[in-house]
């Protein structure tokens, strides 16, 4: 996969995808916000602190993710299995369209993932009841590494980009990118989540995002390469000359 795309790819996925998170997570940042200590709700540079460890926890356990994902992409793509397909990048490309479609209201594909992830979760999630009431910085950033492993489509999405990114790094990279672009608009719900909840709610906004998203998901898959065209790419002239040998069996001569 071309990493220069991916990664901004990444980002914009998040930044646009946070209309979804507004809808599904405003009722966590309700939860944060309300469970936060007294003395971290008065002072508004220590209720930011804690905001953005929550914030900095759910991008980290992203991130780890990606590293998975990206580790697994390296084994397969290790066997040599369809090597001569783009098979993972049109299966991200797939999973963006869908999101796309979920972000925007038209289907809910993804549901069947999200009811996958939610058998997990019901495990994972009282972990982090544990940091809640939040009382300093540093349980509200072991609340987010908790919170970043919730059902979500728009992260299974993502996560494809990881795996079929082949690599340990740059899996982890679409990951954080991703994570860095749904910031902003989760600093902002912590802040007067319920008023942004209900004006990004709207049908309008949340079709321009879904559309935009399945835009990047048909460009990935179409923009794959073609095994044909790899193989051209690795033999330019279609196919190699015949090697002439020279006179007294010389090294033999490959003709341009």
């Amino acid at each position: 996969m071309n990493m220069e795309l991916t990664l901004p790819a990444a980002f914009l996925v998040g930044l646009l995808g946070g209309v979804h998170c507004v809808g599904m997570c405003s009722g966590i940042v309700g939860a944060l916000t309300g469970g936060l200590s007294p003395q971290l709700r008065q002072s508004r540079w220590r209720f930011l602190s804690a905001l953005l460890a929550y914030n900095g926890g759910r991008i980290i356990s992203y991130s780890l993710a990606g590293l998975l994902l990206g580790f697994l992409g390296q084994q397969v793509s290790g066997l040599g299995v369809l090597a001569s397909y783009p098979v993972g990048r049109i299966l991200a490309g797939i999973f963006m369209v869908l999101f796309g479609f979920y972000l925007a209201g038209w289907g809910r594909a993804l549901q069947v993932l999200e009811r996958l992830g939610a058998r997990l979760w019901k495990y994972i999630e009282p972990l982090g009841r544990r940091f809640i009431p939040v009382c300093n910085s540093g349980q509200a950033y072991l609340l987010g590494m908790v919170w970043g492993w919730l059902p979500c489509g728009m992260v299974y999405a993502v996560l494809a980009m990881a795996l079929a990114s082949s690599s340990v790094l740059y899996g982890g990279l679409i990951m954080l990118a991703f994570g860095l672009g749904t910031l902003p608009l989760m600093i902002a719900m912590g802040f007067a989540f319920n008023s942004l909840a209900h004006l990004l709610q709207g049908r309008i906004i949340r079709s321009m995002a879904g559309a935009t998203v399945m835009l990047f998901g048909l460009y990935t898959i179409f923009s794959a390469p073609s095994m044909h065209a790899q193989h051209r790419h690795q033999h330019p002239h279609g196919s190699m000359e015949p090697m002439h040998h020279g006179a007294g069996g010389q090294v033999p001569e490959i003709l341009p």
